[in-house]
């Protein structure tokens, strides 16, 4: 089809139908990214109107899987910015290491991949056994992928960089077992997951956490949904917690900032410290 503009009009309402057939709620990601993703869809699968694709999204459940896969951004690597994964061995895991059950909250967890670059750092400290991390997502396909804990082989060289470079010092491929082109993690890590969907814009606290982790998520929020999220994670973090953003992401400006201390190194790490 050309392309339709998309206004704004037409995407509330479509949003609202979304939210009120599915329960997803969309309604307070940013405009821009948002309307970016729904016309590469339209034009990707060739409808003939935006009316059409509405009809398919909200009567056809199988499509409908489809679009929260491809609306949901799902772009992650082990130890990604190997400087923050340094910072969580040196100051974060040795200050909640006296709980007694260490509680771990990846929030918009997407496949993964963080998920198990944190249990390989807790079992290099000795914490992985009474230690549990709660990996979420909006979207159930992805959390499919961090169950079973498989990779593609080709990307375990950059991973095992990242890996070294964040303090690493064991041979990464110990974690996994390659087989064909795919590398599967081992089962030790897995067993100390706890996969569930979870929706930032309406979905409640469900734990009291050390540390929580939403890294480059609220960046595809609008301001009332990320001040929404971080008061979320204010009540699900213990005071002397930590939370953990992604590099474009702050608490400067928001509801909670007074509460929290910007550790030195300015990795995106804040303490709770009332």
């Amino acid at each position: 089809m050309q392309q339709v503009e998309m206004k704004d009009e037409w995407l509330d309402g479509f949003l609202h139908d979304v939210l009120e057939t599915h329960g997803y709620n969309f309604v307070n990601y940013a405009r821009p990214s948002l309307k970016r993703r729904l016309n590469r869809l339209v034009t990707l699968d060739r409808f003939a109107s935006l009316d059409a694709f509405k009809a398919k999204v909200l009567g056809d459940e199988t499509y409908f899987r489809h679009f929260v896969e491809e609306v949901t951004v799902n772009v992650t690597e082990m130890f990604r910015d190997p400087a923050f994964y340094q910072l969580l061995r040196k100051e974060v895991l040795p200050a909640i290491a006296q709980a007694p059950l260490i509680r771990i909250w990846h929030a918009g967890c997407s496949t993964g991949e963080e998920v198990f670059s944190m249990a390989i750092l807790l079992k290099e400290a000795g914490l992985l056994q009474r230690s549990l991390l709660y990996a979420t997502d909006i979207n159930p396909a992805v959390l499919e992928k961090v169950r079973k804990g498989i990779f593609p082989l080709r990307f375990m060289k950059q991973y095992s960089e990242n890996y070294i470079q964040s303090g690493g010092t064991q041979d990464f491929s110990q974690y996994y077992t390659a087989k064909y082109d795919l590398a599967k993690f081992g089962e030790d890590l897995v067993r100390r997951m706890v996969i569930s969907p979870h929706n930032l814009a309406t979905d409640r606290s469900f734990n009291e956490f050390q540390l929580i982790l939403c890294r480059n998520v609220l960046i595809y929020f609008d301001k009332d949904l990320q001040n929404k999220a971080l008061q979320l994670f204010d009540d699900s973090l213990e005071t002397g917690g930590f939370l953990a953003l992604g590099t474009k992401e702050s608490l400067r400006y928001s509801t909670i900032a007074a509460k929290y201390r910007q550790l030195p190194q300015r990795l995106r790490i804040w303490k709770k410290i009332s």
